[in-house]
C-alpha cells in the first residue's frame, strides 16, 4: 500500500527546509521535494557573505544553503532530489503529488497535506516566454554574474531595484570599458543610487532588442537583466488557491494556510513581509505547527 505522508514539501530553500525539519522533529512524516540536485534555494548562487543573519556573521549565502542540506539530513527527512512535482490534486484524505524524477518517470507521493515553497524566479524580460534566452543576455542575480569575466566587455545593465544598482557598481568596478544602467523608474534604497552616481544611469522608457543584444539601438557585448521576482508555483493551478495581482499565494498570516483547507504556502511564493532566510526559516516553523495542532486535534 502507498505510504501516507503527513506532509509532502514542494521546494527545498529555507522555508520548505525548515517546515520539513520541524515537522520531523515534531515526530510527524514530511517528504521533501526539490526540483534541484542540493537543498538552500536561491543561496545556492550567492558567494557573499550574508551578514544580515544576526547568528550567522561572515557565512556566505552558499555556505547558509550548504548548513540547510546538512541540517535537514540530520533530521532524517526524507528527500527526493532533482524531482519536479508536475501536478497536485485532492485524494481520498488529503492530496496526490505527481512527481517527475531524474529520468522523467513520473511517480506519486500521497499525503494529508501539502506545503508550497517552490519560491520564485527571476524575471525575464516582458513580452517574451519565460525562461527564454540568447546568448549574452543574463537574468537574475547570482553566481554567473559573479564569475563573469567583464575586462574590457561593454555591458547594458537593466532595472531599477537594488540588484540593478548593486550589480552596476560590481561590473563597474570588475574593469568593464563601458557600463549602462538603464532603469524605466528607480526603487533602490537611497545607498544604491548614491553610490552609482548619474554618470551612465539613463532613467526613462527603453527599448530592449535581445537577439541583437541592444537597449536603445546600442550594441553590447553583455546584458544584464534585474527585473526583480514571480512567484512559480504553476504545478498547483487546478487547485485554484487564492492569489494576489502578482500571482502570489494568500496564507492565513497565522497558520500560512491557504484558501483551500490542508495547503500550505510558505516563504517567498506566499510573498511574506520582508523576504529573507530568516523570515523564510520561520515561515516553516509557523506551517509545520499549524500542520501537528491540525493532527493532534483530528486525533483527541
Amino acid at each position: 500500500m502507498q505510504q501516507m505522508h503527513d506532509s509532502v514539501i514542494v521546494g527545498g530553500g529555507p522555508a520548505g527546509a525548515s517546515c520539513a525539519l520541524w515537522l520531523a522533529r515534531l515526530g510527524l512524516s514530511p517528504l521533501l521535494v526539490e526540483a534541484s540536485g542540493r537543498l538552500g534555494g536561491l543561496g545556492n548562487d550567492n558567494p557573499f557573505a550574508d551578514d544580515w543573519i544576526a547568528v550567522l556573521p561572515g557565512v556566505t549565502g552558499q555556505q547558509v544553503a550548504a548548513n540547510i542540506d546538512a541540517s535537514v539530513r540530520a533530521a532524517g527527512v526524507p528527500l527526493r532530489l532533482e524531482t519536479r512535482v508536475t501536478g497536485v490534486r485532492p485524494c481520498k484524505g488529503g492530496i496526490e503529488a505527481t512527481l517527475a524524477g531524474p529520468s522523467g518517470a513520473e511517480t506519486l507521493a500521497r499525503a494529508r497535506t501539502l506545503v508550497i515553497a517552490s519560491g520564485v524566479r527571476a524575471k525575464g524580460l516582458p513580452d517574451h516566454p519565460p525562461g527564454a534566452s540568447w546568448p549574452g543576455v543574463l537574468i537574475g542575480p547570482g553566481s554567473p554574474i559573479v564569475a563573469h569575466d567583464y575586462s574590457g566587455l561593454s555591458v547594458a545593465v537593466l532595472g531599477g531595484g537594488d540588484n540593478a544598482f548593486e550589480n552596476y557598481v560590481y561590473v563597474r568596478n570588475r574593469g568593464a570599458r563601458a557600463v549602462h544602467l538603464y532603469a524605466r523608474s528607480v526603487r533602490a534604497q537611497q545607498q544604491w543610487v548614491t553610490r552609482a552616481g548619474h554618470d551612465g544611469v539613463r532613467i526613462g522608457p527603453y527599448k530592449v532588442d535581445p537577439a541583437a543584444r541592444s537597449v536603445d539601438g546600442r550594441r553590447y557585448d553583455l546584458i544584464l537583466v534585474f527585473y526583480g521576482w514571480e512567484p512559480q508555483a504553476g504545478f498547483a493551478d487546478s487547485l485554484q488557491l487564492a492569489r494576489d495581482e502578482r500571482g502570489y499565494i494568500r496564507t492565513d498570516f497565522a497558520t500560512a494556510e491557504t484558501s483551500v483547507p490542508d495547503i500550505y504556502a510558505v516563504g517567498e511564493v506566499a510573498n511574506r513581509m520582508h523576504p529573507c532566510v530568516v523570515t523564510s526559516l520561520a515561515d516553516g516553523v509557523v506551517a509545520a505547527k499549524a500542520i501537528q495542532r491540525r493532527w493532534e486535534r483530528a486525533g483527541a
